[in-house]
């Protein structure tokens, strides 16, 4: 009995020895094991950052080549926007050669031809804005002078063009507007003429009794439109002058609208201010006349010489 129980308890003994050695090699086994899964995981974390690093390094390189390639595309429009002006001064160049290098466009002439185009232009905004038509002559003459001085055949075209805008202008005559203001004048002073009464129209028609007394009693009816007052004649004389003067402005400005209007209300005052006659019918028929007169210069051909004087400047050969 003693022996089996040492027996067995040795085997127990010698049972636990394995298990505690199997624990043992088992526990080392499993940390080697962890190790390991630990060390594969960090060399793959260290693959990862790395293959990052190298994403951002290829994705930094990529921007930096197309910041490189946007400044060359820039670098290349400019040269060839450079090239472009330097064809466009080439060419410019090429013209100022040729045209130094043609007789018909000499010094002399090219002076002659911009003093022409001056005169010309003064000559039309003299009439178009001050409406000088004596001026306005005096300018094309002096430009026709200009032009007989340039013996070239290739400008024959403008001379007749100026001697047709010259006829033209020497048919209008007298300038409207001081037609128009010396009638207006003339009107003015006639006024004082025209009768304050008719006398001797109805004697033969009336009563004895109104002959008789006709050179102590003055009868007329109340209602009279003509002013006999002489306060009331006094403020109508003024008043008729003053449209015939705002008529006289209104001419002078060539402003139709308000030189007939003026002459409308001036009409008014004639028949307020003198009894009806043949003298006052005269008077305004004549008021009827100046209403109707132009005060504008009607000239179609004007400034068709200076447009073709430029015209024919800028025209190639």
């Amino acid at each position: 009995m003693p022996r089996r129980r040492g027996s067995s308890a040795l085997a127990w003994l010698v049972a636990l020895l394995v298990l505690a050695g199997g624990g043992w090699f088992g526990w080392q086994w499993l940390q080697a094991r962890v190790q390991h899964e630990r060390s594969v995981e960090t060399q793959a974390a260290q693959h990862v950052s790395a293959l990052e690093q190298r994403i951002d390094t290829l994705q930094q390189e990529q921007r930096a080549q197309a910041k490189r390639l946007q400044q060359a595309d820039t670098t290349n429009r400019v040269l060839r926007d450079e090239l472009l002006g330097i064809g466009q001064r080439a060419a410019l160049l090429e013209d100022s050669v040729s045209q130094l290098a043609d007789p018909e466009r000499n010094g002399a002439q090219t002076l002659r031809l911009d003093e022409l185009e001056i005169v010309l232009g003064l000559a039309e905004q003299r009439l178009r804005l001050a409406g000088d038509l004596d001026g306005a002559r005096r300018g094309y003459a002096l430009a026709a002078s200009l032009l007989d001085g340039i013996h070239d055949p290739a400008w024959l075209s403008l001379r007749q063009a100026l001697v047709q805008e010259r006829a033209a202008l020497d048919a209008l005559g007298a300038d409207p507007r001081a037609v128009a203001a010396g009638r207006l004048q003339a009107f003015a002073a006639s006024l004082p003429a025209l009768p304050i009464a008719v006398a001797g129209r109805e004697d033969a028609t009336l009563p004895w009794w109104r002959r008789a007394f006709a050179r102590i009693v003055d009868v007329r009816h109340a209602d009279t439109a003509v002013a006999i007052e002489p306060g009331d004649r006094a403020a109508g004389l003024a008043a008729l002058q003053l449209e015939l003067t705002l008529a006289q402005a209104a001419a002078e400005r060539r402003d139709r609208d308000g030189y007939r209007q003026a002459l409308a209300r001036a009409d008014g005052w004639t028949t307020r201010l003198w009894p009806d006659s043949p003298q006052l019918r005269e008077r305004r028929a004549q008021l009827r006349e100046l209403r109707e007169l132009p005060l504008a210069i009607d000239l179609p051909t004007l400034g068709t010489t200076l447009e073709q004087l430029r015209a024919m400047r800028v025209a190639p050969n």
